[in-house]
């Protein structure tokens, strides 16, 4: 599976089985954090025995189950720690997807039962629910092309493959507040619109568009 099978393949899945990742797609997956680590300068880790991550009342309210583990995603504070948690987060959970393994971004979660390990100046921004999904998630509702990006019948094939990308990727509450823009030079600058979690959300995006457009 390639990546770019992976973004049409991947949906977010909020309930799991209790079965545990096995030994060797945990050792790829923490070979895999480690890389993203380096070239992110960020601290994510993966906790494979998270369960109690997601009480019982968020569960509740935002359809979440508890899995069995979970990527904390941690960096120095700066500004721009959320936009590299997306970016270099999707690539851990697009390579999960093609492991057989199913993800969900996690915005709300039980800090105090999140056994990190946190230096001073760093910061938890967002959990990545990593596990064996109950089913494959479903398919989301999303915008049109031209409501995310100044996108024509003109634009070149790999802009267009670009968005089409992008508007695969998740969000928070489905939001996609981002509008990508390409320049007259073919310059791409992208937008945070706002939102909860849209910093998170532009990296996310940007990582699926630069998928997109090499196809």
């Amino acid at each position: 599976m390639t990546e770019k099978e992976a973004i049409l393949q991947r949906h977010s899945v909020r309930n799991y089985t209790d079965r545990k990742i096995e030994p060797a797609a945990v050792e790829e997956l923490n070979r895999l954090i480690d890389e993203v680590n380096e070239q992110g300068q960020l601290h994510l880790q993966l906790l494979t025995d998270a369960g109690g991550t997601f009480n019982r009342f968020f569960s509740r309210i935002m359809g979440l189950g508890s899995a069995p583990s979970v990527i904390a995603c941690i960096g120095k504070d700066a500004d721009d720690l959320d936009e590299r948690i997306g970016y270099y987060g999707e690539k851990i959970v697009l390579a999960a997807q093609q492991m057989g393994l199913n993800t969900c971004w996690a915005g709300t979660f039980n800090r105090d039962r999140v056994p990190v390990k946190l230096a001073p100046d760093e910061r938890l921004s967002i959990v990545i629910a990593i596990g064996y999904g109950e089913t494959a998630g479903k398919p989301r509702r999303s915008k049109k092309p031209e409501q995310v990006a100044n996108v024509t019948e003109q634009s070149p094939e790999w802009f267009k493959n670009g968005v089409e990308a992008a508007l695969k990727a998740p969000t928070a509450i489905n939001q996609q507040h981002f509008f990508i823009r390409l320049s007259e030079d073919e310059t791409v600058a992208f937008e945070d619109l706002g939102g909860v979690f849209s910093k998170v959300d532009l990296g996310i995006v940007k990582y699926h568009f630069e998928v997109g457009k090499q196809s």
